[in-house]
């Protein structure tokens, strides 16, 4: 039988899934927030070819351990981590869901406001609480050059509550890690997933020399 289409799938959601995307089967049930990946029985198809997602269950099986990591080192606002797991092939996270509206749904005052006065307190923190060797992905080194870094810091993964302008959690960990500082750029101020879009500077070039020289 042919794999289904992105639309056939969400045609045939259970109860609580709430979206299913190429790569994706997002659940909420009350307070609790699932996230997994598909099973290879759940690969969609697009234009008649099947979409095969790339190492989507290390994503979230990566983003379960960044989270255990940043809410024992950091004050950083996260959402709560109840588990995380691999299941028949599939990685799954569960956490609490965080009530908010992503930054980007702000108005641009509002966006303004929250930049000046709560962004500076609270990203900075994750890019210099530690450094690393560099081990087991990348070369050792004897300075502890490497800094943990987000890698996909837009707007929409800064959940914010709209009343008081605070911010309640940052979501999605799937890229994070320790990297080289240039890895990481403030996608949050402006609109738009995390890639370079017209006006901005492309450095994937330049980030996947980096990536090739200091991987093991």
């Amino acid at each position: 039988m042919a794999p289904p289409t992105n639309q056939e799938s969400n045609a045939k959601r259970e109860e609580y899934c709430i979206s299913i995307t190429p790569e994706r089967k997002y659940y909420r049930c009350g307070n609790t927030w699932v996230k997994r990946s598909l099973r290879a029985t759940e690969w969609q198809q697009f234009g008649g070819f099947v979409y095969v997602p790339k190492l989507s269950t290390q994503r979230i099986l990566n983003e379960g351990a960044c989270l255990k990591f940043l809410g024992e080192k950091t004050e950083i606002p996260l959402p709560k981590l109840y588990a995380c797991f691999e299941d028949d092939g599939a990685g799954c996270l569960v956490t609490e869901y965080v009530e908010g509206v992503g930054m980007n749904d702000l108005d641009k005052e509002q966006q303004k406001t929250l930049k000046t006065l709560t962004l500076k307190q609270v990203l900075p923190l994750y890019r210099i609480m530690r450094k690393s060797d560099g081990r087991p992905w990348m070369r050792p080194r004897e300075e502890h050059s490497l800094v943990f870094c987000h890698n996909d810091l837009s707007a929409n993964n800064v959940i914010v509550d709209p009343d008081f302008l605070k911010i309640t959690a940052i979501v999605d960990w799937e890229y994070s890690g320790f990297f080289p500082p240039d890895f990481e750029r403030d996608f949050y101020t402006r609109s738009g997933p995390s890639v370079a879009l017209p006006g901005d500077v492309d450095d994937v070039d330049v980030l996947t020399g980096i990536f090739e020289r200091e991987k093991m």
